[in-house]
Parts: C-alpha cells; sequence; structure tokens
C-alpha cells in the first residue's frame, strides 16, 4: 500500500471510529509506529486530524456536539462493555443519580430487578426506561431541556442539585484528560455535571476512549473528583496509567 492511500485508510477509520491509535494502526497496517506517527502529523498537517495522546481525532469532532441518536450509533459495543462493568459500582440499596447520555441509558436498562433503587436522572431517555421498572423509583431532575441531549438543565436542575445527596453518581462526559480533566462543549451542561459530581458520595465516570484526549470548551470537574473511570479496553495502557495517576481507579472494560 502507498503512503498516500494509507493515509486516506487512516483518516476513514478516524471517522468511522472517532478516534485511532498509533500501536493499533501500526499492527493493522503492517508498519512501524515512527511510520505511522508521520503519517498522523501529515494529516494534521492538512487539517483533517488533530493528533492526541496515544493517536488522532478527526478534526469534525473538535467542537462540535453530535445529538444523541448520532451518538448511540458509535462506539456501540464497547459502550456496552462499559455499562455492563458499571453494575459493579452499584449500591446494594440507596439511590444512585444517572447523568444524561448514550453508554449511562445503557446502564439505565442493566439495572437489576432485585435492587429497590431510586434514580435520579435529568435525562428524559432514561427516566423513560426506569419508570417501567416497578422495583426502581425515578426522580426526574426539572429544568430546560436541550434538544441535542435530551438533558435538563439550567437554573430550576441546579436549585434540585444542590438540594441532593446520593450514593454513587453515573456521570458522562464529551472529554476527560489528565490535563484538562472532565470536558462538554455547552456551558449550562456543564454545571449541571459540576453540580452532579458534587451531589455524589462517589462518582462514577464512564466514558470510551474516544472521549480521552477529546478536550471540550467548558470543564465541570478534574479527574481528583472521579472514583472510577469505566472505559473500553482499546484505550492505550499507558495512557489508561496517565489518568489513573491523576485520581481514578480506571477499569478496561
Amino acid at each position: 500500500m502507498y503512503g498516500e492511500e494509507r493515509r486516506q485508510a487512516i483518516l476513514d477509520r478516524a471517522r468511522d471510529e472517532g478516534r485511532v491509535e498509533v500501536a493499533a494502526l501500526a499492527g493493522a497496517f503492517d508498519v512501524t509506529y515512527e511510520t505511522v506517527r508521520r503519517d498522523l502529523t501529515l494529516l494534521e498537517r492538512q487539517g483533517v486530524l488533530r493528533r492526541v495522546h496515544g493517536g488522532a481525532i478527526p478534526i469534525e469532532r473538535l467542537g462540535f456536539e453530535p445529538a444523541l441518536p448520532q451518538r448511540d450509533t458509535v462506539m456501540t459495543a464497547e459502550k456496552e462493555r462499559i455499562a455492563e462493568a458499571a453494575l459493579a459500582e452499584l449500591p446494594e440499596e440507596g439511590t444512585v443519580l444517572l447523568d444524561a447520555g448514550s453508554t449511562t441509558r445503557r446502564l439505565a436498562e442493566r439495572l437489576p430487578a432485585d435492587r429497590e433503587l431510586t434514580v435520579v436522572t435529568n435525562s428524559l431517555p432514561i427516566a423513560a426506561a426506569v419508570s417501567a421498572r416497578p422495583n426502581l423509583t425515578p426522580l426526574l431532575i426539572g429544568g430546560q431541556v436541550r434538544p441535542r441531549t435530551q438533558a435538563a438543565v439550567g437554573p430550576w436542575a441546579a436549585r434540585l442539585l444542590e438540594q441532593t445527596y446520593v450514593d454513587v453518581g453515573f456521570i458522562a462526559t464529551n472529554g476527560v484528560s489528565a490535563e484538562r480533566g472532565l470536558t462538554t462543549p455547552d456551558t449550562s451542561e456543564a454545571e449541571t455535571k459540576r453540580l452532579m459530581v458534587r451531589a455524589a458520595r462517589r462518582t462514577v465516570l464512564l466514558a470510551d476512549r474516544t472521549k480521552v484526549g477529546n478536550d471540550q470548551f467548558a470543564r465541570f470537574a478534574d479527574l481528583a473528583d472521579v472514583d472510577c473511570l469505566i472505559t473500553d479496553g482499546g484505550l492505550d495502557r499507558g495512557v489508561a496509567d496517565e489518568l489513573e495517576a491523576a485520581g481514578p481507579r480506571v477499569v478496561l472494560a
């Protein structure tokens, strides 16, 4: 394969998967890590990729917040595994908070039938899923609903969260890195997420590897505020160690 063909294949993979890793690309194309890094540098100079630790992200992802239906079709197998692993972080009884997101919705659909749990959420899809379960008590946070994420945000949501304290909060994010912490494109979502983290005795972050290194506009928490980060097994082990050194226990699902 010629270099130009390989770089086009790398770009296509990045756009399909949301992120590419140097190690995986080297194995897929049977080239050295140095060759892949040179390819990524050339693609970055062309303005189609941005280099991040261990790989690259397609430039169209930067500053763009995909709608919930779009996010739901990306990294589906990884999100399923993350949601399954998150079950181990549930309390035997008590109150949990589920942030709006495609992976947290998958967790909501898996909540066990043998536990009595109160589920606090600002997500309309999650509230609908939980309301059909007789062993679960849903509490929907009110506020302005953002069409893109189907999440309630704003002053009404803030007032309720300021008076809320849950056993475990399962939080979603658009970006996470050791340098910038947890970030999201929208300031109103960031403020709601910040209050969710404060409202939880324990905070569990659910984020597939495409979120790692993909820093966004508004920071809402540091990694030191997170007790456990559950991501997918495709994340480079060195990057996982770097995140773990910043605070949370990292689980590769």
